[in-house]
Protein backbone atom coordinates (compact mmCIF):
# COMPACT_ATOMS: atom_id res chain seq x y z
CA UNK A 1 0.00 0.00 0.00
CA UNK A 2 1.40 3.63 -0.77
CA UNK A 3 1.02 6.40 1.03
CA UNK A 4 -1.69 7.86 -0.90
CA UNK A 5 -3.49 4.81 -0.71
CA UNK A 6 -3.22 4.70 2.51
CA UNK A 7 -4.44 8.40 3.50
CA UNK A 8 -7.52 7.75 1.07
CA UNK A 9 -8.20 4.56 3.33
CA UNK A 10 -7.98 7.12 6.48
CA UNK A 11 -9.84 9.54 4.37
CA UNK A 12 -13.32 7.29 4.32
CA UNK A 13 -13.12 6.29 8.12
CA UNK A 14 -13.87 4.04 10.24
CA UNK A 15 -16.70 1.09 8.74
CA UNK A 16 -16.94 -2.47 9.15
CA UNK A 17 -13.85 -3.54 6.93
CA UNK A 18 -11.19 -0.53 8.81
CA UNK A 19 -10.25 -0.40 12.61
CA UNK A 20 -8.29 2.81 13.53
CA UNK A 21 -5.61 2.55 16.54
CA UNK A 22 -3.06 4.95 17.20
CA UNK A 23 -1.62 2.19 19.15
CA UNK A 24 -2.34 -1.33 21.07
CA UNK A 25 -0.77 -2.92 24.06
CA UNK A 26 -3.37 -5.05 24.95
CA UNK A 27 -3.12 -8.42 23.34
CA UNK A 28 -6.98 -9.54 24.58
CA UNK A 29 -8.51 -6.65 22.80
CA UNK A 30 -6.60 -7.00 19.90
CA UNK A 31 -7.23 -10.62 19.34
CA UNK A 32 -10.95 -10.06 19.86
CA UNK A 33 -10.75 -7.34 17.03
CA UNK A 34 -8.97 -10.09 14.98
CA UNK A 35 -11.46 -12.46 15.66
CA UNK A 36 -14.55 -10.31 14.94
CA UNK A 37 -13.12 -9.42 11.44
CA UNK A 38 -12.11 -12.94 10.28
CA UNK A 39 -15.99 -13.61 11.74
CA UNK A 40 -17.41 -11.12 9.04
CA UNK A 41 -15.75 -10.79 6.03
CA UNK A 42 -11.93 -9.79 7.22
CA UNK A 43 -11.04 -6.07 7.19
CA UNK A 44 -7.80 -4.04 8.44
CA UNK A 45 -6.84 -2.72 11.25
CA UNK A 46 -4.98 0.24 10.68
CA UNK A 47 -1.76 0.84 13.58
CA UNK A 48 -0.46 4.19 14.01
CA UNK A 49 -4.03 6.55 13.39
CA UNK A 50 -5.81 7.73 16.04
CA UNK A 51 -10.03 7.37 16.00
CA UNK A 52 -10.02 11.90 16.75
CA UNK A 53 -8.19 11.66 12.87
CA UNK A 54 -4.81 12.78 13.95
CA UNK A 55 -1.29 10.71 12.08
CA UNK A 56 1.17 11.10 14.46
CA UNK A 57 2.52 7.11 13.27
CA UNK A 58 4.70 4.95 15.09
CA UNK A 59 8.43 4.95 16.01
CA UNK A 60 10.41 2.35 15.07
CA UNK A 61 10.89 0.52 18.13
CA UNK A 62 6.80 0.57 18.53
CA UNK A 63 6.78 -1.06 15.02
CA UNK A 64 8.84 -4.30 16.38
CA UNK A 65 6.53 -4.54 19.81
CA UNK A 66 3.35 -4.09 18.10
CA UNK A 67 4.50 -6.86 15.09
CA UNK A 68 5.44 -9.31 18.09
CA UNK A 69 2.05 -8.74 19.69
CA UNK A 70 0.34 -9.33 16.40
CA UNK A 71 1.79 -12.84 15.74
CA UNK A 72 1.55 -13.42 19.26
CA UNK A 73 -2.19 -12.70 19.25
CA UNK A 74 -2.69 -14.11 15.59
CA UNK A 75 -1.60 -17.33 16.77
CA UNK A 76 -2.10 -17.75 20.22
CA UNK A 77 -5.17 -15.72 21.31
CA UNK A 78 -7.19 -16.76 18.77
CA UNK A 79 -9.25 -20.19 17.59
CA UNK A 80 -8.63 -21.13 15.75
CA UNK A 81 -5.18 -19.33 14.66
CA UNK A 82 -5.13 -16.90 12.40
CA UNK A 83 -3.13 -16.28 9.19
CA UNK A 84 -2.81 -12.02 8.84
CA UNK A 85 -1.09 -10.01 7.00
CA UNK A 86 1.14 -6.92 7.98
CA UNK A 87 2.40 -3.77 6.04
CA UNK A 88 4.53 -0.92 7.14
CA UNK A 89 3.63 2.56 5.03
CA UNK A 90 6.21 5.31 5.83
CA UNK A 91 5.24 8.80 6.58
CA UNK A 92 6.21 12.25 5.94
CA UNK A 93 7.21 12.67 9.41
CA UNK A 94 9.67 9.22 9.11
CA UNK A 95 6.93 7.37 11.46
CA UNK A 96 4.73 4.11 10.52
CA UNK A 97 1.76 3.37 9.92
CA UNK A 98 1.20 -0.53 10.31
CA UNK A 99 -1.73 -2.12 8.27
CA UNK A 100 -3.00 -5.54 9.54
CA UNK A 101 -4.84 -6.97 7.33
CA UNK A 102 -7.40 -10.04 8.51
CA UNK A 103 -8.71 -12.05 5.83
CA UNK A 104 -12.45 -13.10 5.46
CA UNK A 105 -12.00 -16.19 7.94
CA UNK A 106 -12.43 -20.07 6.19
CA UNK A 107 -12.70 -22.17 9.54
CA UNK A 108 -15.70 -20.02 11.73
CA UNK A 109 -15.99 -19.28 14.02
CA UNK A 110 -13.27 -17.56 15.76
CA UNK A 111 -13.06 -16.97 19.06
CA UNK A 112 -10.98 -15.62 21.53
CA UNK A 113 -8.96 -17.46 24.21
CA UNK A 114 -11.92 -16.83 26.98
CA UNK A 115 -14.08 -18.53 24.25
CA UNK A 116 -15.94 -15.36 23.56
CA UNK A 117 -16.83 -14.97 19.31
CA UNK A 118 -17.16 -11.95 18.28
CA UNK A 119 -18.98 -10.39 15.29
CA UNK A 120 -19.23 -6.63 13.68
CA UNK A 121 -21.75 -4.39 13.93
CA UNK A 122 -20.92 -1.57 12.40
CA UNK A 123 -17.60 0.11 13.07
CA UNK A 124 -17.52 -1.62 16.12
CA UNK A 125 -17.78 -5.48 17.75
CA UNK A 126 -20.19 -7.47 19.51
CA UNK A 127 -20.63 -10.46 21.63
CA UNK A 128 -22.53 -13.63 19.98
CA UNK A 129 -25.32 -13.37 22.25
CA UNK A 130 -27.97 -16.55 20.22
CA UNK A 131 -28.37 -19.61 19.09
CA UNK A 132 -29.40 -18.65 15.79
CA UNK A 133 -26.32 -15.90 14.91
CA UNK A 134 -24.10 -19.55 15.98
CA UNK A 135 -25.63 -21.55 13.80
CA UNK A 136 -25.71 -19.53 10.75
CA UNK A 137 -21.93 -19.18 11.49
CA UNK A 138 -21.17 -23.05 11.42
CA UNK A 139 -23.06 -22.97 8.13
CA UNK A 140 -21.66 -20.03 6.61
CA UNK A 141 -18.55 -22.86 6.24
CA UNK A 142 -20.38 -25.48 5.36
CA UNK A 143 -20.37 -27.10 8.88
CA UNK A 144 -23.73 -27.32 9.60
CA UNK A 145 -27.25 -26.78 7.68
CA UNK A 146 -30.60 -25.71 9.24
CA UNK A 147 -32.57 -28.68 7.61
CA UNK A 148 -30.49 -31.46 9.06
CA UNK A 149 -31.42 -30.36 12.71
CA UNK A 150 -32.93 -33.78 13.78
CA UNK A 151 -36.28 -33.76 15.55
CA UNK A 152 -38.41 -35.58 18.13
CA UNK A 153 -40.60 -36.82 15.29
CA UNK A 154 -40.63 -40.58 14.39
CA UNK A 155 -41.38 -41.56 10.91
CA UNK A 156 -44.67 -42.72 11.46
CA UNK A 157 -45.64 -38.48 11.53
CA UNK A 158 -44.85 -39.47 7.76
CA UNK A 159 -47.47 -38.67 5.38
CA UNK A 160 -46.93 -41.54 3.12
CA UNK A 161 -49.09 -40.42 0.30
CA UNK A 162 -47.15 -37.50 -0.26
CA UNK A 163 -44.12 -39.75 0.17
CA UNK A 164 -45.10 -42.07 -2.43
CA UNK A 165 -46.52 -39.80 -5.02
CA UNK A 166 -43.04 -37.99 -4.57
CA UNK A 167 -40.91 -41.11 -5.27
CA UNK A 168 -42.76 -42.54 -8.16
CA UNK A 169 -42.92 -38.81 -9.69
CA UNK A 170 -39.39 -38.06 -9.10
CA UNK A 171 -37.56 -41.31 -8.87
CA UNK A 172 -40.00 -43.91 -10.63
CA UNK A 173 -39.31 -45.59 -7.37
CA UNK A 174 -41.93 -47.92 -5.34
CA UNK A 175 -42.67 -47.01 -1.54
CA UNK A 176 -41.10 -49.26 0.58
CA UNK A 177 -42.92 -52.35 2.11
CA UNK A 178 -41.92 -52.54 5.40
CA UNK A 179 -40.97 -49.91 8.36
CA UNK A 180 -37.15 -50.67 7.96
CA UNK A 181 -36.56 -50.36 4.29
CA UNK A 182 -38.59 -46.96 4.52
CA UNK A 183 -36.33 -45.37 7.60
CA UNK A 184 -33.15 -47.06 5.51
CA UNK A 185 -34.28 -44.77 2.42
CA UNK A 186 -35.19 -41.72 4.88
CA UNK A 187 -31.77 -42.42 6.18
CA UNK A 188 -30.07 -42.63 2.68
CA UNK A 189 -31.90 -39.38 1.67
CA UNK A 190 -30.47 -37.14 4.58
CA UNK A 191 -34.12 -37.13 6.03
CA UNK A 192 -33.45 -39.06 8.90
CA UNK A 193 -31.11 -39.59 11.97
CA UNK A 194 -29.33 -43.05 12.35
CA UNK A 195 -31.47 -43.12 15.52
CA UNK A 196 -34.68 -43.09 13.79
CA UNK A 197 -35.84 -39.37 14.06
CA UNK A 198 -37.13 -37.17 11.26
CA UNK A 199 -34.97 -34.39 9.93
CA UNK A 200 -36.20 -31.00 9.68
CA UNK A 201 -36.03 -31.25 6.53
CA UNK A 202 -37.90 -34.22 6.28
CA UNK A 203 -40.77 -32.88 8.39
CA UNK A 204 -41.08 -29.88 6.63
CA UNK A 205 -41.59 -32.02 2.88
CA UNK A 206 -43.07 -34.68 3.90
CA UNK A 207 -44.69 -34.76 7.67
CA UNK A 208 -48.74 -34.85 7.90
CA UNK A 209 -48.95 -31.91 9.86
CA UNK A 210 -45.44 -29.90 10.57
CA UNK A 211 -47.07 -26.95 12.66
CA UNK A 212 -47.75 -29.71 15.60
CA UNK A 213 -44.10 -30.59 15.49
CA UNK A 214 -42.25 -27.10 14.62
CA UNK A 215 -45.52 -24.82 15.60
CA UNK A 216 -43.57 -21.95 14.30
CA UNK A 217 -43.82 -23.88 10.82
CA UNK A 218 -46.77 -21.41 9.79
CA UNK A 219 -47.29 -18.44 7.55
CA UNK A 220 -49.69 -15.83 8.68
CA UNK A 221 -51.11 -13.95 5.48
CA UNK A 222 -52.38 -10.57 5.92
CA UNK A 223 -54.56 -7.92 3.05
CA UNK A 224 -54.23 -4.61 5.10
CA UNK A 225 -56.23 -1.77 3.44
CA UNK A 226 -53.95 1.10 2.21
CA UNK A 227 -50.00 1.25 2.86
CA UNK A 228 -49.93 0.72 6.65
CA UNK A 229 -50.07 -2.06 9.16
CA UNK A 230 -53.27 -2.04 11.27
CA UNK A 231 -53.91 -3.36 14.52
CA UNK A 232 -57.73 -4.03 14.21
CA UNK A 233 -58.60 -3.84 10.64
CA UNK A 234 -57.53 -6.42 8.12
CA UNK A 235 -59.35 -6.94 4.11
CA UNK A 236 -58.56 -10.87 4.12
CA UNK A 237 -56.15 -12.58 6.45
CA UNK A 238 -55.75 -17.23 6.23
CA UNK A 239 -53.40 -18.81 8.46
CA UNK A 240 -51.46 -21.15 6.23
CA UNK A 241 -50.05 -24.34 7.38
CA UNK A 242 -48.71 -28.26 6.25
CA UNK A 243 -45.99 -29.37 4.17
CA UNK A 244 -43.79 -26.83 2.99
CA UNK A 245 -45.46 -27.14 -0.99
CA UNK A 246 -48.97 -27.14 0.17
CA UNK A 247 -47.88 -23.51 2.35
CA UNK A 248 -45.90 -22.61 -1.13
CA UNK A 249 -48.88 -22.85 -2.82
CA UNK A 250 -51.73 -21.35 -0.74
CA UNK A 251 -49.64 -18.40 -0.12
CA UNK A 252 -49.26 -18.00 -3.95
CA UNK A 253 -52.70 -18.33 -4.11
CA UNK A 254 -54.09 -15.78 -1.25
CA UNK A 255 -51.60 -13.05 -2.78
CA UNK A 256 -52.94 -13.68 -6.36
CA UNK A 257 -56.32 -13.33 -5.12
CA UNK A 258 -55.74 -10.39 -3.42
CA UNK A 259 -53.67 -8.80 -6.43
CA UNK A 260 -55.34 -6.12 -8.84
CA UNK A 261 -55.68 -6.84 -12.02
CA UNK A 262 -54.58 -4.73 -15.11
CA UNK A 263 -56.40 -4.35 -18.43
CA UNK A 264 -52.59 -4.76 -19.83
CA UNK A 265 -53.73 -3.75 -23.51
CA UNK A 266 -56.01 -6.75 -23.60
CA UNK A 267 -59.85 -6.37 -24.93
CA UNK A 268 -62.52 -5.69 -21.87
CA UNK A 269 -63.49 -9.25 -22.63
CA UNK A 270 -60.23 -10.75 -21.50
CA UNK A 271 -59.51 -11.91 -18.04
CA UNK A 272 -57.16 -9.60 -16.27
CA UNK A 273 -53.51 -9.43 -16.00
CA UNK A 274 -51.75 -9.57 -12.46
CA UNK A 275 -50.26 -6.02 -11.45
CA UNK A 276 -47.24 -8.17 -10.43
CA UNK A 277 -45.45 -11.07 -12.64
CA UNK A 278 -46.46 -14.48 -11.10
CA UNK A 279 -43.13 -15.06 -12.14
CA UNK A 280 -41.89 -12.22 -10.18
CA UNK A 281 -44.13 -13.73 -7.23
CA UNK A 282 -42.81 -17.09 -7.20
CA UNK A 283 -38.73 -16.01 -7.06
CA UNK A 284 -39.77 -12.99 -4.22
CA UNK A 285 -41.32 -15.13 -2.20
CA UNK A 286 -39.30 -18.81 -2.26
CA UNK A 287 -36.20 -18.70 -1.36
CA UNK A 288 -36.08 -16.09 1.31
CA UNK A 289 -39.34 -17.66 2.95
CA UNK A 290 -38.23 -20.91 3.02
CA UNK A 291 -35.08 -20.14 4.71
CA UNK A 292 -37.16 -17.56 7.16
CA UNK A 293 -39.28 -20.44 8.22
CA UNK A 294 -36.49 -22.84 8.45
CA UNK A 295 -34.52 -21.00 11.44
CA UNK A 296 -37.29 -18.41 12.23
CA UNK A 297 -38.53 -19.29 16.20
CA UNK A 298 -41.61 -17.30 15.53
CA UNK A 299 -43.94 -17.67 12.80
CA UNK A 300 -43.70 -15.93 8.86
CA UNK A 301 -45.79 -13.29 8.22
CA UNK A 302 -46.90 -12.01 4.31
CA UNK A 303 -48.39 -8.94 4.36
CA UNK A 304 -50.27 -7.53 1.41
CA UNK A 305 -50.83 -3.72 1.42
CA UNK A 306 -52.50 -1.54 -1.41
CA UNK A 307 -48.91 -0.62 -3.30
CA UNK A 308 -47.08 -3.75 -2.70
CA UNK A 309 -45.95 -6.76 -0.56
CA UNK A 310 -44.12 -7.63 2.69
CA UNK A 311 -42.73 -10.38 3.09
CA UNK A 312 -41.64 -10.71 7.49
CA UNK A 313 -39.62 -13.58 8.47
CA UNK A 314 -38.26 -13.29 12.06
CA UNK A 315 -34.88 -14.89 11.00
CA UNK A 316 -31.97 -13.21 9.10
CA UNK A 317 -31.90 -15.50 6.07
CA UNK A 318 -28.02 -17.43 6.65
CA UNK A 319 -25.42 -17.94 3.80
CA UNK A 320 -26.57 -20.76 1.28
Amino acid sequence: MTRQELLSQIALGEDSSRQFKADVRNIDSLAAEMAAFANFEGGAILLGFGDDGALPGLLPKDVSRINQLISNAASQQVRSPLVVRTENVLLENGRIVIVLTVPKGIDKPYLDKNGVIWLKCGADKRRVNTKEELRRLFQSVGQFYADELPTKAGIDKLDKLRFRDFLRDVYQQEFPDSPGELLRLLQNMNLATDDGWLKLAGVLLFAERPEWIKPQFIVKAIRYPGNDIHAAQYLDTEDLAGPLRKIFDESMGFVMRNLHKVQAGQGVNSPGVPEIPPRFLKNFWSTPWCIGITWSTPPSEFLCMTTGLRLSAPAICPTT
